[in-house]
């Protein structure tokens, strides 16, 4: 009895060791830089190349896209892991609607400086930046911002948000909480996601320097006061559509909700692109378009 006692302790022990082992490591993969090499600008594209200052030592890099004048501007914002490269058929659409864009790499993705990838809050001082370079280089234009996933949390977290014409937020998480338990439920299920979701968030404060609790959409979307543009996908696992519901409801200003039908966590413009064209153009017109009267 004693010696299946101890092999059953030590079990536990060990099992508990790789248990801890391994969610280090995952911290540590969801957390580092993601960096690429984006290269030249594609051939045809009528941009310009931007390097923007955040802090001393730190820049990030993007593409500007023109417009034509009093059809407004529009920051976008790419998804966690990604870079500027998949907003650009965004930009290339809001180019033809006349809507210009400065597309960008988050910092630690593609070619932007950062030591973590921050879930939205390490992100909000470039976004900031980002916003402060589009109105010197649009004076007079309405700005918007349009972030998917990292990218619309970093838009809710940024300190310029109040200040914008129209946001647009794809598939966003509502707290870090929720986002760490569905993605380990999809692939462990949720006894152990609940398990082992403590052990991620415990990880949060000496990796990026503050709490789980400075993670939550949820709460900064309170603070929008410009028209609202929600959009994410109806069978999205990671962001359940109840937790979009949710994330939609607290916010107080003119706002829209848009479901896409059979959409999982993608990108919802190549899901569909004549559908959110359709439904997003004229919000955005609306919402960005200089009036021609007095």
């Amino acid at each position: 009895m004693r010696r299946t006692a101890r092999w059953l302790l030590a079990l536990l022990v060990v099992s508990l060791a790789l248990t801890v082992a391994a969610s280090l490591i995952v911290g540590e993969w969801l957390t580092r830089p993601v960096r690429s090499v984006i290269g030249p600008l594609p051939a045809g594209l009528l941009a310009e190349e931007v390097h923007l200052p955040v802090t001393p030592g730190q820049a990030i890099a993007g593409w500007f896209l023109p417009g034509r004048p009093g059809e407004g501007a529009v920051l976008l914002l790419h998804g966690v892991r990604g870079n500027r490269l998949q907003m650009l058929a965004r930009a290339r659409w809001l180019q033809q609607e006349g809507i210009a864009s400065l597309l960008v790499d988050l910092p630690a993705h593609g070619e932007s400086d950062g030591k973590r990838i921050g879930f939205g809050r390490l992100e909000a001082p470039a976004v900031d930046a980002a916003l402060a370079w589009l109105r010197i280089r649009c004076p007079g234009e309405r700005i918007g911002g349009l972030g998917v996933s990292l990218g619309g949390a970093s838009l809710l977290f940024a300190a310029r948000q109040p200040e914008l014409d129209a946001l647009v937020i794809e598939s966003v998480y509502p707290s870090f909480d929720d986002a760490v338990r569905n993605r380990l439920a999809m692939r462990l299920g949720m006894p152990a996601a609940s398990a082992l979701t403590p052990m991620m968030l415990a990880q949060v404060p000496w990796r990026l320097g503050f709490g789980a609790d400075q993670l939550r959409p949820l709460d900064a979307i309170r603070a929008v006061r410009a028209p609202l543009f929600v959009a994410a996908g109806a069978e999205d696992r990671h962001t359940p559509w109840r937790e979009t519901e949710a994330l939609f409801a607290g916010a107080a200003g003119p706002k829209t909700l848009m479901p896409v039908a059979g959409a999982a966590h993608v990108d919802l413009h190549a899901f569909d692109a004549p559908a959110y064209e359709a439904r997003l153009g004229p919000w955005l017109h609306q919402a960005l378009r200089r009036s021609s009267g007095p």
